[in-house]
């Protein structure tokens, strides 16, 4: 492999990674992966669809729902088309800007996705700790906003990686571990002092995915706490119920996104296997799960989803 000539060039190339050592059958796999981003595609659709032409849909649970789902449909429209590039038709090959969009939108996403699971955990938390005030304090105008916010934030605090990365010369392999490109690998391509990138780079993960998932556990507490003080058995168990399809998602998202970073710095030659699968766990399970979960524990939702299909 040719490496990158030690010039800070925009026509460089770089070479993406399929599976390692399954080259021979990578055209079986590429099945399973156009599945997952066709049914990805299709069920975040169909949330959006059935969010929007149903009246009784335009409830906050239902609007931050819609918010999820459009990232969703945002990190598979990212990251699939050079996933399916390399496994159906062998094409590696990334230009240098178009692996630095690729892994802004990415990153963008990822702390978008975030901040949208953040929303939804202080959704259920006034919806069972305060749910005289529910429709005063989620407006919809508030929830745009809150929505704007979420957006601003990923953006603003991605958007100097870019130049920081572009600053780079890149004398080293130009080969990444992954099929899609992300901040962690990039660095390490440049044979410059990547100290800056390193620890910006740590830093927002611990200002946004970190700082969201402590709040959503502090919300969780305060949910806890409200429940156990419901008399009622079965309406203890109502409110938890509306907190499980969340609850899913939270675990689908954060559990590959908070180990992915700690692999790719810490990790040994050992983890390489490790480090590949929770790759694409991590871009690729939550946009296909989120809508099917949703859809199985929400019955009205699926109750909708069903008229549809079966009129």
């Amino acid at each position: 492999m040719s490496a990158v000539n030690d010039t800070k060039s925009n026509s460089a190339v770089l070479l993406l990674t399929g599976i390692p050592g399954l080259e021979d059958i990578h055209l079986w796999i590429s099945i399973p992966f156009c599945l997952m981003y066709v049914i990805s595609i299709v069920g975040n659709s169909v949330i959006l669809f059935i969010i929007k032409t149903d009246p009784s849909l335009h409830e906050p649970m239902y609007i931050f729902l819609s918010m999820l789902a459009i990232t969703d449909l945002g990190l598979s429209v990212t990251t699939m088309p050079t996933i399916l590039g390399i496994f159906l038709f062998k094409s590696r090959e990334i230009s240098l800007e178009a692996c630095f969009a690729q892994l802004f939108f990415i990153h963008s996403l990822s702390y978008i996705e975030s901040s949208v699971l953040l929303l939804m955990a202080f959704d259920r938390f006034v919806a069972i700790c305060n749910p005289l005030r529910y429709t005063s304090i989620l407006t919809l105008p508030k929830i745009a906003k809150m929505g704007l916010v979420c957006v601003l934030r990923a953006v603003a605090l991605i958007f100097p990686l870019l130049f920081l990365l572009k600053r780079f010369q890149y004398c080293r392999a130009n080969v990444l571990s992954h099929s899609y490109c992300v901040h962690q690998e990039v660095m390490k391509l440049a044979c410059s002092d990547i100290t800056v990138n390193s620890i910006y780079g740590l830093s927002i993960a611990l200002l946004t995915v970190g700082l969201d998932s402590l709040l959503i556990c502090l919300s969780y507490i305060m949910i806890l706490r409200a429940v156990r003080s419901i008399t009622s058995n079965l309406e203890s168990l109502r409110a938890l119920n509306t907190c499980v399809a969340h609850l899913s998602a939270v675990l689908l998202f954060y559990t590959p996104m908070l180990g992915l970073p700690v692999i790719h710095r810490f990790g040994n030659s050992s983890s390489h296997s490790l480090q590949i699968f929770l790759g694409y766990v991590y871009l690729l399970v939550p946009p296909l799960m989120n809508p099917i979960v949703y859809s199985v524990k929400s019955k009205h939702l699926r109750v909708r989803i069903i008229k549809v299909f079966f009129k």
